[in-house]
């Protein structure tokens, strides 16, 4: 029999020391080789994270700001506005703009009850809504501050509104069950304009005071109210039209607004807010 199966070279099934501490050797650099490739793999994973994170907050930083809608683009213009006023109105269930009556009956085409300062000898205290001539008031006692302009989201102090209106202003009341109706946010919209479209003296406002009783809601089938001083017009449902037309009567600014002259009768014209 033959010897050379047992003296030629190694099969896998002898190693020696030497072989297997070798092979030993190569099993753990193939493990280090694998863990530092995982490990590299996740840094470069964490590196592209991160920068896709950083140009995501670059383009939100430094994206160019939307510019304000203006007449000429989802609005319309102050001339479109007047052309659709008595069409609209019709639409929207508007009565004819009303004269309304003094404060307390007071004779007079002009009664100083109408212009008391609450807090004076005559007007202690603010008097209830109840007390005054329309809903919403239209002249009568009133806070010694006026209200500001603007458009506003919730009730503002309505004794200070009645104050705006002796200053010429005008006030669009919406009753707060449209708040959220896209006529309204029309409306809202237009009077926020950076362009001079007359809204220095223009506020748009809930009329909502349940503490006030049924005098401090529009009355039932009013969704919106426009009121200048010793004017009232009120709508079925809003309209951004009408609401203009009268606010570009009744508003007084010193100069015509979109052709219109002014009709009102507030006797502080000229009084800013």
């Amino acid at each position: 029999m033959s010897n050379e199966g047992s003296k030629g070279g190694n099969d896998g099934a002898h190693l020696t020391k030497a072989q297997r501490r070798e092979e030993a050797r190569q099993k753990r650099l193939e493990i280090e080789r694998g863990m530092a490739a995982r490990k590299r793999n996740r840094k470069i994973g964490t590196a592209l994270v991160v920068a896709a994170i950083v140009a995501v907050v670059a383009v939100v930083v430094f994206a160019p700001k939307k510019k304000p809608t203006t007449p000429t683009g989802t609005l319309p213009s102050m001339t479109t506005l007047i052309s659709q006023a008595d069409s609209a109105a019709k639409t929207s269930g508007c009565d004819t703009v009303a004269d309304t009556p003094n404060y307390g009956n007071a004779p007079g085409a002009d009664p100083d009850m109408d212009h008391h300062h609450i807090g004076d000898a005559t007007v202690p205290t603010p008097p209830p809504l109840s007390s005054y001539a329309t809903i919403p008031p239209a002249s009568g006692p009133h806070n010694s501050s006026p209200l500001k302009a603007g458009a506003y989201d919730t009730p503002p102090d309505v004794y200070q509104s009645i104050h705006s209106l002796e200053h010429a202003g005008v006030i669009i009341w919406y009753s707060p069950a449209v708040a959220n109706s896209p006529e309204i946010a029309r409306i809202k919209e237009f009077y926020s304009q950076t362009a001079n479209v007359g809204q220095a003296k223009v506020i748009v406002a809930p009329y909502d005071y349940p503490d006030q009783g049924a005098a401090g809601q529009l009355k039932p089938g009013v969704e919106m109210a426009v009121v200048a001083w010793h004017r009232l017009q009120t709508c079925a449902t809003p309209s951004l039209a009408v609401a203009f037309r009268f606010a570009a009567q009744h508003e007084f600014t010193g100069a015509p607004i979109a052709g219109q002259s002014y009709i009102g009768v507030a006797r502080e014209q000229n009084a800013a807010m």
